[in-house]
């Protein structure tokens, strides 16, 4: 079964890594509260596999997120992914793009940061650079190029059902590494005949096969991903209890409840004076409010 999963694998006589990543669940669980335009939800899922794909290529314990802010008819895009994998994601628009061209979509001044968050303890590594090219597979590559000096090449995949990507990456020279000046050309080449019906249809192997079928190739077992928000009513409880009782209070006398709405998830919490009045009450010490973001 390839749903919900990313596999690495090796073009040996090539020098080169590769990742395939396939979303069906996880991309019905993006879109299943709010109706995104066409275009929007198609550069929506590019980013979901781009973020799966990119993440794939590190070895983190913690988040990795994919950014994209601009003055453009879409101004937000956020996709996240955990070392366990799983995977949350947002758009925000004013209005429907009339295309998937980034520079278009989100504007000029749009720039895409790449965030790893290791652990609470350290500092996060961000990059960001502006966005190049005609699609957000341009961008990617591009990102690569500037920050990592990894040559890559990348294929995204998006469906009403499910939406896919293949990563190809140079390997560096080493004791291993065979001797073939025309591997990386040649593992491209092949890969560029890949059509998004194969990507998103076809399972590791059997693409594998097809494209590379002349190559040694060794597929290693596949990691499974799924979407998953982590806010909770009992993050949210926390979050209230650190701004405090006499504010919570302000808030619902002023609007008559207390209601937060995840982003990523539209989950929706409400409070009204009687819960606010529960909440406080079970309250016993000093709150830790440190990991309530929604």
């Amino acid at each position: 079964m390839h749903s919900d999963s990313r596999s690495r694998f090796l073009i040996e006589t090539c020098n080169v890594r590769g990742q395939l990543v396939n979303l069906d669940k996880c991309w019905e669980a993006a879109r299943a509260r709010t109706e995104y335009p066409p275009n929007v939800s198609t550069i929506l899922g590019q980013a979901f596999a781009a973020t799966a794909l990119l993440a794939g290529t590190i070895k983190f314990d913690g988040k990795v997120t994919l950014q994209v802010r601009g003055s453009g008819n879409v101004h937000l895009l956020v996709v996240q992914i955990t070392n366990d994998g799983n995977m949350r994601g947002l758009a925000r628009w004013e209005q429907e793009p009339a295309n998937t061209v980034p520079v278009e979509v989100f504007g000029a001044d749009a720039r895409m940061s790449i965030t790893i968050e290791a652990d609470r303890y350290s500092e996060p590594y961000q990059g960001i650079v502006p966005l190049e090219g005609n699609s957000l597979a341009d961008a990617i590559r591009h990102y690569f190029a500037v920050s990592e000096q990894l040559k890559t090449q990348v294929y995204l995949a998006v469906s009403d059902t499910a939406v896919a990507g293949l990563l190809l990456q140079t390997l560096p020279p080493s004791e291993h590494t065979v001797d073939d000046a025309d591997g990386w050309v040649r593992a491209c080449a092949l890969a560029d005949t890949v059509t998004e019906q194969e990507l998103i249809q076809q399972a590791p192997q059997t693409l594998l096969r097809r494209l590379y079928h002349e190559e040694q190739v060794r597929l290693f077992e596949s990691d499974k991903l799924a979407f998953d928000c982590n806010c909770s009513k009992e993050r949210t409880d926390n979050m209230l209890i650190g701004l405090g009782e006499a504010e919570v209070l302000d808030i619902v006398a002023e609007q008559g409840e207390v209601s937060v709405n995840c982003e990523f998830c539209d989950a929706y919490y409400r409070y009204d004076s009687v819960d606010v009045a529960a909440l406080f009450k079970g309250y016993i010490g000093s709150p830790d409010s440190s990991d309530t973001t929604h």
